[in-house]
């Protein structure tokens, strides 16, 4: 596997600005474009607990922040090979910031298995069942591998 350059639009948003100088907008294109397969029009919004909770709960009816939630606006379409993506990727920092210290991880790394992960998921990704799950885990690992980080799955 190895990185491609797809048309890629993306908007960065730090709602949240403590995370603003560890994760560039650099550093986020060049991780959305290792998980991309096709065109895609994408923002990216780094929101606190208090956000990522409010969105969590009004959209998919959980009460609690979590790490990562993806809102893919053309998922059911189908899309022709220029067609792009569209979708919101919204990033938690005090969740992102938990996990990579309970795993053990830079925050670096969790964010990029996170946004890997949200851009699959952009794309019609998904891990609602096991097949999907190890499908997906296994495309994360080989992407994160490519970008230089270790397997987020590894214990």
């Amino acid at each position: 596997m190895q990185e491609k350059n797809h048309k890629l639009d993306l908007e960065v948003q730090y709602a949240d600005t403590r995370l603003q100088e560890a994760i560039t907008e650099e550093m986020l294109q060049r991780w959305v474009q290792a998980a991309l397969l096709a065109p895609a029009e994408l923002t990216i919004r780094f929101v606190d607990a208090e956000e990522g909770q409010t969105l969590n709960r009004t959209y998919r009816g959980k009460d609690y922040a979590t790490n990562v939630l993806t809102f893919a606006y053309n998922e059911d379409e189908d899309l022709g090979d220029e067609d792009p993506t569209q979708a919101d990727i919204i990033l938690c920092t005090d969740v992102l910031q938990r996990e990579a210290d309970e795993q053990k991880k830079t925050v670096e790394e969790h964010a990029a298995h996170l946004v890997v992960h949200g851009v699959l998921h952009a794309q019609g990704y998904d891990h609602e069942h096991d097949e999907e799950a190890e499908e997906m885990e296994q495309f994360e690992r080989d992407i994160m591998e490519v970008l230089g980080y270790p397997d987020p799955y590894a214990d």
